[in-house]
């Protein structure tokens, strides 16, 4: 893995920002304006032929300056390996589109877009892929509310569908799921054999 990292660094140069190894994966960090020429050179490097784009996907982190992380799994099958290629951006500033590299990536990053609100340059048709027409926000962020802004129903006597406020019929509720066999500090009567053991 070792090898395969530093392989890694010497192809990409400067445009590797960061390089983690962590439970048998090579994770790589690289700027939104170097990713293009970073995956065409993972694609396209004779010896590395990273030819499959599994999946693009997003992460949220609101106490960063640059909240998401855009995702790229690639897989190398001639070689047998897989790379994680990780970009920082804000809610602002976009990514450039990955649809030029791999023609996959026009689903991956419209999902991003309508579950995370993550932006990309250049994409063919940025728009939602898997909300309903009117949702309002970006149900995988993190500050995103548990119950959403608005419920659907449908209304019998006006034969639509109907959206409406969240009217919550109860308060959350806080569950302890600890079972009360559990966490005391006596041996309950007949578990003296199982503590000891």
């Amino acid at each position: 893995m070792n090898e395969f990292a530093d392989n890694i660094s010497d192809l990409l140069g400067d445009k590797l920002g960061e390089s983690i190894t962590a439970f048998g994966e090579l994770t790589i960090i690289v700027d939104a304006s170097d990713i293009i020429e970073t995956l065409t050179l993972l694609r396209d490097a004779p010896g590395q032929e990273f030819v499959a784009l599994v999946d693009i996907c997003g992460a949220d982190y609101p106490a960063r300056a640059d909240r998401f992380e855009v995702v790229y799994h690639l897989l190398s099958p001639r070689q047998n390996k897989r790379i994680r290629v990780k970009v920082r951006t804000s809610e602002d500033n976009p990514v450039p589109s990955a649809t030029a590299v791999y023609v996959g990536a026009d689903w991956f990053e419209r999902e991003a877009y309508d579950l995370y609100g993550i932006l990309f340059t250049g994409h063919p048709d940025l728009r939602r892929i898997l909300t309903d027409y009117g949702f309002e926000g970006h149900p995988l962020r993190k500050d995103f509310p548990l119950t959403g802004f608005v419920e659907v129903h449908y209304d019998e006597a006006l034969k639509q569908v109907i959206y409406e406020p969240v009217a919550l019929r109860q308060e959350f509720r806080n569950f302890d799921f600890l079972s009360p066999w559990e966490g005391t500090d006596y041996v309950l009567p007949g578990d003296e054999k199982a503590k000891l053991s």
